[in-house]
């Protein structure tokens, strides 16, 4: 009889799917449904089964968990011969440490399944990206494109490199300016001293020192003004229009999000609607609106800032412009009188000599 059990069992179809039926689920439906079957049905103490005996026992032999609460302390009491064992108090307890870990092991699972998802949505949301991107890179797939924001865009990045280059020259005219005024000061120190040992030669020595002493006061001016200039061509470069770069790159990945849902919508409205495809558009729908409200508004603060950075860079360049323009004319001319007053117009202010703080030069 054994036999015949054994072989009729041998010769039962057993589905391999979760429900038991034939169907074939869709790509990403089908994956998605039993990725969260697995996470979120896991094992349940409650619901399991010890055997005992050993393979192919009878049903007899099944004792469910969910049973053995605190009664199964006194049977078992019962069991060892009625022996004096304080069964209350030890089930109490038993019952609530197994509360506790059931308890904990719910929270680790809620975490785990909290994971998942955020895991699973992080992959779909890559994946559809990665395939627009893909798309668009070998023509065949749409973008949405806004073509007078793109033109504004692209003018900033050029305009970004040019003053980029502005504020290098600079930086290198700074360097440059600074050595002639250092060697200016020694030039100066050296003739001084050959004024006071060579007599034959006291005067000519001592105006050349002079000259020399007076050009380098008029060049740690010049250099103060050319420092003002640099620092605000930096924050304007490096940090205003860093910034609103900041923005569009997060407004173009917003755009790429809201093509790549706008897709997944379009190939799903022209497939087949049976219930399961319904369904899923309707989420397609959703994901689809809440990827355009946020590319809107992404597009909504790129133009914001572009305007604000344009206004702000007419303003600074005109201020810094005129500074540098004023600055090195009075410095060529000879004019000290001019020099120090564009200085004090732009609110200048030089380092006094011999203060303990390096000076900005030493900063560089």
């Amino acid at each position: 009889m054994t036999d015949s059990i054994m072989s009729k069992a041998a010769t039962m179809e057993i589905p391999i799917n979760s429900n038991g039926d034939t169907r074939t689920l869709g790509e990403d439906d089908g994956l998605e449904q039993d990725l969260q079957q697995v996470m979120v049905s896991g094992p349940n103490l409650n619901e399991t089964s010890i055997v005992s005996g050993g393979y192919g026992g009878t049903a007899e032999g099944i004792i469910p968990t969910s049973s053995i609460k605190g009664p199964a302390v006194r049977y078992n009491a019962e069991f060892l011969g009625n022996r004096h064992i304080p069964v209350d108090g030890q089930g109490s307890s038993m019952h609530h440490s197994s509360s506790s870990s059931m308890m904990a092991e719910e929270a680790t699972r809620g975490v785990a399944v909290e994971k998942f998802d955020m895991m699973k949505k992080w992959g779909l949301n890559t994946y559809k990206c990665t395939k627009q991107l893909i798309s668009e890179r070998f023509g065949r797939g749409s973008r949405t494109v806004d073509l007078e924001l793109e033109a504004q865009i692209e003018v900033l990045r050029d305009t970004k490199k040019k003053y980029e280059n502005v504020l290098r020259l600079a930086r290198a005219l700074t360097n440059h300016f600074y050595s002639m005024v250092q060697t200016q000061h020694a030039l100066g120190d050296t003739f001084a001293d050959l004024s006071q040992k060579s007599p034959e030669l006291r005067d000519e020595f001592g105006y050349n020192a002079e000259t020399q002493k007076l050009l380098c006061k008029n060049g740690e001016t010049l250099l103060g003004a050319i420092n003002f200039f640099v620092s605000s061509i930096n924050t304007l470069v490096n940090k205003t229009m860093e910034d609103t770069l900041m923005t569009i790159k997060m407004y173009e990945n917003a755009r790429l999000e809201f093509d790549a849902y706008r897709s997944d919508l379009e190939e799903l409205n022209m497939g087949p609607r049976d219930a399961v495809t319904m369904a899923r558009i309707d989420t397609a729908q959703q994901q689809y609106q809440i990827q355009k409200e946020k590319y809107e508004r992404l597009r909504s603060d790129v133009t914001i800032k572009l305007k604000f950075l344009e206004e702000n860079k007419v303003k600074v360049m005109h201020k810094q412009l005129l500074l540098f323009h004023n600055a090195i004319s009075a410095y060529f001319a000879g004019n000290q009188q001019q020099l120090e007053q564009t200085l004090k117009q732009f609110n200048i202010k030089l380092k006094p000599p011999g203060a303990d703080k390096p000076s900005w030069l030493e900063e560089q």
